[in-house]
């Protein structure tokens, strides 16, 4: 079992001269490290939250994701020697190769929730769902009072409208752009939300937050007849004369999730697509930078664990690949 894995791990002799820094302690970095650790390269991960993790244990909620499984690999990683250093944000690049380090893997998520760009976004009650979970799993989150409105059609609207469920909300209602068959969650999520008591409401673009002394009390949508237009780009068509508003309390919106790379890359050759992704060789995963690579939402925006865990694996071989030249 685990513990004869565990006990079975010799640390190979290191790659003389070779250093890699991985940026993100998430599922890619994590999966990253470990490879490269394997591999004989010496690897650290900078992750600025207190512990590894990343989206599955400060996001993903437990009935989802067991906290036991993540400690079990960032343990398997650790078992290589890979040095961990938390609870500071990352170097440059600049800063990196000044302290030795010859290939840096960015491995960074979808962390930076995007606004609620519509008239009372800004109220008290409105919050992004990303930032829900994470005071839920920080043990900040206890009650919700009233009714609570759930905008977005994906994994992440799922956790965060059966979280708010478990939360003890009076109701919960998910509204989201594409029709009930067109969400992206899937049938399996979609299922697991209708058996926890929440309403979805599929096909409706959010126009304005309803607001009473600073606070939501409601929340307005107008009918949306299609998401993407003929090439498959989000494009947007809706029925003003169509619409209907929903009381709420609370408004937990899960839209937009980007990688917030702040000053990260500054200098470097590195280039990013318009939603704000970095450009990879989809094989290797390197970047415009030969000794940048890039995995996990990083590059793909937000994808399940599993896609992270195997962008991280596959990084790690590339880098290793590169480093052997």
């Amino acid at each position: 079992g685990y513990n004869a894995l565990m006990a079975s791990i010799r640390v190979p002799e290191r790659v003389p001269g070779k250093k890699a820094a991985i940026i993100g302690g998430g599922p890619t970095g994590i999966a990253a490290a470990y490879f490269l650790g394997r591999a004989g390269i010496e690897a650290t991960i900078f992750e600025r939250e207190s512990c590894l993790g990343g989206v599955p244990r400060h996001v993903i909620p437990a009935f989802r994701i067991a906290n036991e499984t993540i400690e079990k690999d960032i343990a398997l990683m650790e078992k290589y020697g890979v040095d961990v250093r938390c609870g500071a944000p990352a170097p440059s690049v600049k800063e990196l190769k000044a302290m030795g380090y010859t290939h840096i893997l960015f491995a960074v998520g979808a962390w930076k929730p995007g606004k609620l760009d519509i008239p009372g976004g800004d109220a008290q009650g409105v919050m992004a769902g990303i930032d829900f979970m994470r005071q839920v799993n920080g043990g900040q989150c206890s009650k919700l009072a009233g009714p609570v409105v759930v905008i977005g059609g994906g994994n992440i609207a799922a956790d965060v409208a059966r979280t708010a469920v478990r939360c003890g909300a009076e109701s919960v209602d998910l509204y989201c752009l594409e029709g009930y068959d067109e969400m992206p969650m899937g049938a399996e999520d979609r299922g697991e939300c209708e058996r926890d008591g929440i309403t979805i409401h599929a096909g409706w673009g959010q126009t304005e937050v309803v607001t009473r002394d600073g606070h939501a009390a409601g929340i307005r949508f107008r009918k949306c007849l299609r998401v993407k237009d003929d090439q498959g780009r989000f494009a947007p068509v809706f029925d003003d004369n169509d619409a209907c508003e929903a009381a709420c309390a609370t408004v937990l919106y899960c839209i937009g999730q980007k990688v917030d790379w702040r000053q990260l890359l500054t200098g470097t050759a590195v280039t990013f697509n318009p939603n704000g992704t970095a450009q990879v060789d989809p094989v290797t995963y390197q970047t415009a930078e030969p000794d940048i690579f890039a995995g996990g939402d990083a590059v793909t925006g937000q994808k399940f664990a599993i896609d992270a865990i195997a962008a991280g694996k596959e990084g790690a071989i590339s880098l290793h690949r590169f480093v052997q030249k």
